[in-house]
């Protein structure tokens, strides 16, 4: 039996497939083992070094909690603004006009080319320099800044690609039935590119999420790993505290990633046609409205039916 993408396994394959994922095993239980004992060697399996996250709510509330906030509020401002920006700048790149896609394609290849902890430093020291902002607020605003402008730039790219994807045909027949080049874009490519790019754009929405402990490392930002830091340094349990903050982001990103799974089928699901099949007068009503724009239900009387009939 064949599949359509690969030649289907025959027996020695398939036996050879067994011993291939027996073997693996083997090495990924060995591996975890290993990994456990050494832990076990340092203590870092004491219970006392993990109680605080399964006695009380000391660790939640005094730092986890509000770290998490914090990384939440600079990772959904970053998403807010650099999902419409990313998408202006992407049409814009395939504008008609010689000088916009000039300006986009050099705004996007900049940023997109920066690492976008440059990004935030540079930020943090504009606002310093040129604005009012507290300096407590200022790295709140740095990683915001550079998140945008580095994740603005790859969207673009993103939706760029997901437009030129689509059949040239599309574009065309629009164009032929009098749609202006707006409305192309807002009717008939971006809403069929939204599946195709929507995988790409919840991968870059969660890159947002963990790119926000950047902030952390380098400029104090108060989120997330850092209240880790501050906790484990409190504790005295620093695998146990990175263990929880590494499931949290799990959690997190998993979380998006399944939404966005879940959203791309229902997209798919809606465009699917209903298979229903239409009679003479819905043929008529539809080719009616279409072309003078009035309602089927106010056509004018002496329209035949596909039968050449008088109404």
């Amino acid at each position: 039996m064949t599949s359509i993408l690969y030649d289907a396994p025959g027996p020695r394959a398939k036996r050879r497939n067994v011993l291939y994922t027996a073997a693996f095993l083997v090495v990924l239980a060995a591996l975890v083992w290993w990994v456990y004992g050494a832990l076990s060697d340092k203590g870092q399996l004491d219970w006392a070094l993990w109680k605080p996250f399964f006695s009380g709510s000391e660790a939640y509330t005094t730092y986890i909690w509000p770290g998490l906030q914090k990384t939440l509020e600079a990772a959904a401002l970053a998403m807010v603004i650099a999902l419409p920006l990313g998408a202006v700048l992407g049409i814009a790149r395939l504008s008609d006009h010689a000088w916009v896609r000039g300006i986009a394609a050099v705004l996007v290849e900049f940023f997109r080319a920066i690492p976008v902890l440059v990004l935030m430093i540079f930020g943090l020291a504009l606002f310093a320099q040129y604005t009012d902002v507290s300096s407590d607020d200022r790295p709140f605003y740095a990683v915001v800044t550079g998140l945008v402008l580095y994740n603005a730039s790859v969207l673009a790219e993103i939706v760029r690609a997901g437009i030129l994807s689509l059949p040239k045909g599309q574009s065309e027949a629009a164009l032929a039935i009098g749609l202006r080049k707006g409305q192309l874009m807002r009717l008939v490519l971006l809403p069929q590119s939204v599946t195709v790019m929507l995988p790409a754009i919840v991968s870059q929405l969660v890159v947002i999420v963990k790119d926000t402990a950047l902030g952390g490392a380098v400029l104090t930002f108060p989120e997330l790993l850092a209240s880790a830091n501050t906790m484990s340094g409190y504790y005295g349990n620093f695998i146990a505290s990175l263990t929880v903050v590494a499931v949290i982001y799990v959690l997190i990103n998993f979380s998006l990633t399944s939404f966005a799974h879940w959203l791309e089928g229902r997209l798919r699901r809606g465009k699917k046609s209903t298979g229903a099949v239409l009679g003479a007068q819905d043929v008529v009503d539809i080719a009616g409205t279409a072309a003078t724009g009035a309602d089927p239900a106010g056509a004018p009387s002496g329209i035949g039916d596909i039968n050449g009939t008088k109404k």
